[in-house]
């Protein structure tokens, strides 16, 4: 062998070798990726981020938005917030019909009749005002109350309100002159009756569904007679809601779950565990298939009303993304309501805006 053959270089590798190597190195990674980080999860961060969302974002109010109601045509929403208006808006476009400012302080309740014509809200002032839907003028204040008002809703025929909250009443009044039908409250060992967070109207008008700190109580709408109760978990109810045919009662609460009832047997037909913290709201779908839930988390869960099996999560409120910037608790979902026609759904928000998107 030559000295010339000793000096020759090694051969160099193939360009197959090469691509085979750098392929099997690139496989390495990326069963790497997959591995130790939620790519799924941060594909959908960046899609959000990147992507205008699909949604409309109403943003007039300047503090949390705290209740949501569409108009019974479905043409219109109210929306109640801390910064103490209700205002009323267009749900395509976000135009602004009316701002009402009659409340000195947080609205926390907002109501529209089922006739359309008027509009109940409730506010941590501890008065229920009455106005006209179109126009804002004021009709009257109901000063029943003696403490913060946390829920309002309307009988059936549009003739009588309920209200309740901090100071443990449940008071039933005429929708045109405030005159008051009955109050009632639940008697506790510790002095002070505990407060209601939530009340809610039977859709054939006879009975008025109340939930607390404790079990969820069934009224009698006309003399105010307790009927029976649901519930006994003993926890903290955030919102009760009937189904659209009376049949069935949905307790959101601070137990993390929804609890659906049926009413006539007084039985649990489920409870659906979705959610990891307290829900807020709850919402059936005008068809009664479906059920919307809200949570302090930011999250809006639809779910099957007859199994509990889960439809889909709206994180509308709770993801960061270009023009919406609060997560978490600071997206807190306080309010969910279907449209009339049970195609959107409209959500509100601590992150201050109202957002309606479709019900798929």
């Amino acid at each position: 062998m030559s000295i010339f053959q000793e000096l020759k270089p090694p051969p160099k590798p193939s360009r197959r070798r090469r691509i085979i190597t750098i392929v099997s190195v690139l496989i390495v990674l990326i069963i790497l990726l997959f591995a130790c980080t939620d790519v799924q999860g941060e594909a959908s961060f960046v899609e959000h981020f990147v992507l205008p969302p699909s949604h409309f974002t109403y943003k007039g109010h300047s503090n949390y938005v705290n209740a949501v109601a569409w108009s019974p045509d479905g043409k219109r929403i109210a929306s109640g917030s801390s910064d103490d208006t209700v205002q009323v808006w267009d749900p395509n476009t976000g135009t602004t019909y009316l701002t009402y400012t009659g409340h000195a302080t947080d609205v926390a309740a907002v109501a529209w009749s089922p006739d359309g014509h008027y509009i109940a809200s409730g506010g941590l002032d501890r008065t229920v005002q009455v106005w006209d839907a179109s126009t804002g003028k004021h009709i009257y204040t109901y000063m029943g109350h003696t403490d913060a008002i946390f829920s309002v809703a309307w009988s059936p025929d549009s003739t009588r309100i309920a209200s309740t909250g901090n100071d443990g009443t449940v008071q039933i009044w005429e929708a045109s002159t405030g005159k008051q039908v009955f109050a009632y409250s639940q008697q506790s060992a510790r002095g002070a009756p505990p407060p209601w967070n939530s009340v809610a109207w039977s859709p054939d008008g006879t009975s008025i569904a109340i939930g607390g700190n404790g079990d969820v109580r069934v009224l009698d709408a006309a003399t105010g007679k307790h009927v029976t109760y649901y519930g006994f978990h003993g926890g903290l109810v955030h919102s009760v809601a009937w189904s659209p045919d009376g049949a069935y009662l949905a307790i959101g609460s601070a137990s993390f779950t929804v609890e659906v009832w049926k009413v006539a047997s007084v039985q649990n037909v489920y409870t659906y565990t979705g959610h990891t913290t307290d829900v807020f709201s709850v919402a059936w779908s005008p068809s009664g298939k479906r059920i919307a839930s809200g949570s302090a988390d930011g999250l809006v869960e639809v779910w099957d009303a007859l199994t509990g099996n889960n439809v889909y999560v709206y994180r509308g409120h709770a993801d960061i993304y270009f023009g919406h910037f609060t997560s978490g608790s600071g997206g807190a979902v306080n309010s969910v309501a279907w449209s009339p026609d049970g195609k959107r759904i409209a959500s509100a928000s601590s992150d201050t805006t109202v957002q309606v998107w479709s019900a798929m």
